[in-house]
Formats: structure tokens, sequence, C-alpha cells
């Protein structure tokens, strides 16, 4: 098991009952809390796709500290990908079903030239609505998919499938 697979499944708070009942909501927040977990998790996340990417997108809101984490130690850029109405310029948007509901996503258009390769950063992989949302949103961009990277994946979810042909590279899956 590597360091950064360690700290996820020593730090990761279980909260029961949250964001309803007979929900078990994993809290990857201590992990962002401790300066080692996070660079051990930054680097695991960027490692499957070394030299085949040019720069990290974050998933609102709990990829962004994650992906940023990640850029930062990679040496690349971030793009952000947000929930409808939080950009200020003209924007690629896209609607997607969540474990809970629905939501839109959006990133800028011109935030990265047509043909930059893309790794998708977010923190659980649940479903795979949100990423491939983002995935649709990487490619209306003209933007290539690299991969995808998330810190936990939830298994009994089936997300993954969500994201075929791709196989995402989850630090973590339970």
């Amino acid at each position: 098991m590597s360091s950064a697979a360690e700290h996820v499944l020593r730090l990761t708070r279980t909260v029961a009952d949250h964001p309803r009942a007979g929900v078990e909501f994993k809290d990857l927040t201590p992990v962002l809390a401790d300066g080692d977990a996070l660079a051990a998790v930054a680097d695991a996340l960027v490692a499957p796709y070394a030299g085949d990417f040019d720069v990290v997108a974050g998933v609102e809101a709990r990829g962004f500290p994650f992906a940023a984490a990640a850029a930062a130690r990679a040496g690349v850029g971030l793009v952000l990908i947000r929930k409808a109405g939080k950009l200020p310029a003209a924007t690629h948007g896209e609607d997607y079903d969540l474990e809970y509901g629905s939501d839109r996503l959006e990133v800028h258009v011109d935030q990265v030239p047509p043909g930059t390769r893309v790794i998708l950063i977010d923190d659980v992989l649940a479903t795979g609505g949100t990423l491939a949302a983002a995935r649709t949103l990487v490619e209306r961009a003209g933007w290539r998919l690299a991969g995808y990277s998330v810190v936990l994946e939830l298994g009994f979810l089936g997300g993954r499938a969500r994201l075929a042909p791709r196989v995402p590279y989850s630090v973590v899956t339970m």
C-alpha cells in the first residue's frame, strides 16, 4: 500500500447521516489539514499520468484543494470546473445527476488553448456523474482528457463504469 493510501485510510473521517439519514459521508478534510498527507496524495494523483498532461482541472468544491496541490507539486497550471454562475467570463456548461440530486458545472471557454491535455481531479468518485459532466466540458472546450484521479472511490456505487472506457486512478477504493 502506498504512503498516500495509508494517509487517506488513517485520516478519513466517516460522518453518519450526512447529508441525509442513512448516508455515511467520507470526510477528507483531515487529509487536507495534514501537510505530509496532502503532499503524498497530491503526488499520487498525478503520478499515473507523468509526462502526459499539461494542466490539472479541479472539480468544485472539494476537488479544488487536491487539484491545486497536485498542480503545484507537478509544476503545471490549474483549471477550475465550477458550479453554475460562479465564473465571470463566457463558459461551457453541462447538467448532471448527483447521488443526491442534480446540478450544473461550467468552465471558462478560453481558460487554456484547444488541445491542452487535462487531468480531472476530484475528491470522491461515487456515481460518476460529476466527473462524466466534467469530461464533457473538457471535450466541449477542445481539450484532451489525459485521465481521471480521485482521492477516494466508493466502489459499491459503480461510478467507474460511467467513466469508461477510461479507467480512473483512485488513491483508495472502498
